[in-house]
């Protein structure tokens, strides 16, 4: 599956839930969102056809996302229902790691192969104060329970505001170091102004190779995160948004004036 830019288009990410139970302050204003209705939120049967026909045309990645996928009810099932869709050989999420603790062992034996958790700092105060309502313990058991059961390779996402020579940037390095893990330094976006720079440790922020697609929770099969552009499966039906999708792929990313962070998945 190719765009008219000649790029793969392997990589599917799904947002399955636009709430979260963190409220952190480059994702969400503090005086809250209008959340979608449960009306509006694709089922899981749907999420697994829009993600069944991807596969068939040559998606090989999925991913997992939110708001906090793991707030989801269900999350385990839907879990299950896209790892037995033949075809994927990376099924994975991207989680603040707070309901962890109790979930990795289900999710792993649902099928899910590993996870990227967020984690932009190891000071509690700070951490409080990035996420308003989070405890870091929580986390930091999330990521030792997903390390049990073998999410592996976990993944830490830090948020940086300029530099990943930071403090808080170098003590997530370390801890990451300390516990055998991958780190992804993130520098902070925002998607009005069109402002992204490149992931260091990972591959997200380079427009020339991008190869993936997202579905969020409400349906809109969107080509670009820096982009309004958007095709929703219910009123189009998933091959020719698909279709669409690739098509309107532009070559690189702009700006986002009519989404968020916690409702496509970053």
């Amino acid at each position: 599956m190719y765009d008219c830019y000649n790029r793969r288009i392997n990589y599917l990410r799904v947002s399955v839930t636009d709430r979260c139970n963190f409220r952190c302050t480059y994702c969400m204003p503090e005086e809250g969102i209008t959340l979608l209705s449960h009306d509006d939120i694709l089922s899981f049967d749907e999420i697994v056809e829009v993600v069944s026909y991807g596969v068939s045309q040559g998606i090989t990645k999925v991913r997992i996302t939110g708001g906090e996928p793991l707030v989801r009810k269900g999350i385990v099932t839907l879990v299950e229902m896209i790892a037995n869709i033949e075809g994927i050989r990376d099924l994975s999420m991207t989680t603040n790691g707070r309901l962890l603790a109790e979930l990795a062992v289900p999710l792993k034996k649902a099928g899910l192969q590993r996870v990227n958790i967020s984690l932009d700092t190891l000071n509690p105060m700070k951490f409080r104060q990035i996420t308003r309502v989070g405890e870091l313990a929580d986390v930091l058991k999330g990521i030792e329970a997903a390390r049990q059961a073998g999410l592996a390779p976990i993944k830490l996402n830090c948020v940086i505001k300029s530099s990943s020579l930071e403090e808080d940037a170098q003590q997530v390095a370390h801890f990451a170091k300390e516990h055998n893990l991958e780190v992804r330094f993130i520098h902070e976006m925002n998607l009005e102004k069109g402002y992204f720079t490149r992931v260091e440790g990972g591959d997200g922020g380079n427009c020339a190779t991008c190869n993936r697609l997202r579905l969020t929770a409400n349906g809109l099969l969107k080509p670009c995160l820096f982009s309004d552009i958007a095709f929703n499966v219910r009123e189009l039906g998933t091959e020719k948004a698909y279709e669409l999708a690739l098509n309107k792929k532009p070559r690189s990313g702009h700006t986002n004036s009519t989404g968020s962070f916690y409702n496509i998945g970053g």
